[in-house]
């Protein structure tokens, strides 16, 4: 339920005692309350200020209470406007809301009934506004996920991004499966220069290898059975944007050799011609091999290494990263919140098992785990019954004596339990703790 303490209701009326009674009424209950005593100088309030819900007269001098419900449906749909109307003008109120006004009530109102009715209609506004940040969020950088996280190792990442997002030299990325590769080489298309032009990905694991170089490089008609028509590849779709290259390592080595040229000679032959055709792409590519140690094993062209790895961007796993997981667990969880239409919340024991868990498939499981728990959570509350089997080892077991845990872990079970109680921010943690901040990440380090 949201605090009333915390809204503001804006009271539009030419009575100057109408005005002052209702808004005692509504002060005593603890709202926030603004007055005026003309609509134009309501549009100015409305303007200036965040208004959780309109309550007004219907007939004033000058412009009346519907002409100020149709400004705040132009400018503020979601902002409740409540009518309070004389007998006489029973008939506009009820064509309000018809168009959409939220209540109206009979001069003198039944005040009780109106705190309740006010009540419901900001806990409903509060939760549209929540769901259009949801929608805002989602849209964000072309529906991609934000990097999100406060690890030094993702400080870095975000850093090295900006850095070199403009630029046309190639990156690496290099990580564990489930890491969120992809959403870096997005981050480095989508704020870059080149945002509105293609970003184009393959995933060179996903595709049969007798079929990726047609992928890559097109084809004309004819060139093999069943090409009954010319094919751009995926490097001339890329023209001017960026070209991603997923698990690049597990391209053969007939194939690096190709791509080496094409890096180098900045042109490509479709399969079945020997005619040329210029390309100009930036390269992003991941992998979760050791691209190095693949080199030096020999499965792996060590001159289209080092022209892959002009710029490297290391993505750590998220077990090197928990601070960040209370983070991403509720970007997920409003992710799926937007999607069924309905708010969930995690206990404690649910983030308290995901902090300490080991997620071996990272981002991507986390992300997994969260998506059927809220399928087939029965209530607004994601418990750890919602879990998969795993995870219910993490339960605590109740013992009939008193285990004696080592000063250490408790002060990193408390560091990681004040991360989550502040969202992950690590100052407010480290005050709430009683430590300073650089004392604070020694702690949360290990040391």
């Amino acid at each position: 339920m949201t605090t009333p303490g915390s809204k503001t209701v804006l009271v539009v009326d030419d009575e100057p005692n109408a005005i002052k009674v209702l808004s005692a009424i509504l002060m005593e209950e603890g709202y926030h309350v603004l007055s005026s005593m003309s609509v134009d100088h309501a549009m100015g309030v409305i303007k200036s200020r965040d208004i959780d819900a309109v309550i007004t007269d219907m007939k004033m001098p000058g412009k009346d209470g519907f002409q100020l419900f149709t400004y705040v449906s132009e400018h503020h749909p979601h902002t409740p406007v409540m009518f309070l109307t004389a007998y006489g003008s029973v008939e506009s109120a009820v064509n309000a809301m018809t168009c959409g006004a939220y209540y109206y009530f009979i001069k003198p109102p039944d005040y009780p009934k109106l705190k309740d009715v006010l009540a419901r209609a900001i806990e409903q506004h509060a939760t549209r506004r929540q769901f259009d940040n949801l929608k805002r969020r989602a849209g964000e950088q072309n529906g991609l996920y934000r990097i999100t996280g406060s690890a030094p190792a993702m400080d870095r990442i975000a850093k090295t991004i900006e850095t070199v997002k403009d630029s046309d030299s190639s990156v690496l990325i290099q990580g564990e499966t489930g890491t969120g590769k992809e959403v870096v080489a997005c981050n480095l298309h989508y704020f870059s220069k080149r945002f509105n032009k293609p970003f184009v990905a393959l995933n060179c694991a996903a595709i049969p290898r007798e079929l990726l170089e047609s992928e890559l490089f097109g084809y004309e008609k004819g060139a093999f059975t069943g090409a009954l028509q010319s094919r751009m590849g995926k490097f001339e779709e890329a023209s001017e944007g960026t070209m991603f290259l997923d698990e690049i390592g597990e391209l053969e080595l007939s194939v690096q050799a190709k791509l080496l040229r094409v890096l180098q000679e900045r042109e490509i032959e479709r399969l079945g011609t020997n005619k040329k055709f210029k390309v100009s792409f930036r390269l992003v590519s991941s992998t979760n091999r050791d691209l190095k140690r693949e080199v030096e094993q020999g499965r792996f062209r060590e001159d289209l290494y080092y022209r892959l790895n002009v710029v490297k961007i290391d993505v750590p796993p998220l077990r090197e990263r928990s601070q960040d997981i209370p983070l991403l667990a509720n970007e997920f969880l409003n992710e799926f919140s937007l999607r069924e239409n309905k708010p969930f919340s995690f206990t404690d024991e649910v983030m308290n098992i995901f902090i300490r868990h080991d997620w071996p498939g990272n981002v991507r499981q986390l992300r997994n785990v969260i998506e059927r728990a809220v399928v087939l959570a029965a209530c607004e509350r994601i418990t750890v019954q919602e879990l998969p089997d795993e995870f219910q080892c993490h339960r605590p077991v109740t013992t009939p004596f008193c285990a004696i845990q080592p000063l250490k872990d408790l002060e990193h079970q408390a560091i990681v339990e004040a991360l989550h109680a502040f969202n992950g921010n690590k100052s407010k943690a480290a005050r709430n703790l009683g430590i300073s901040r650089k004392t604070f990440y020694k702690r949360l380090s290990g040391q």
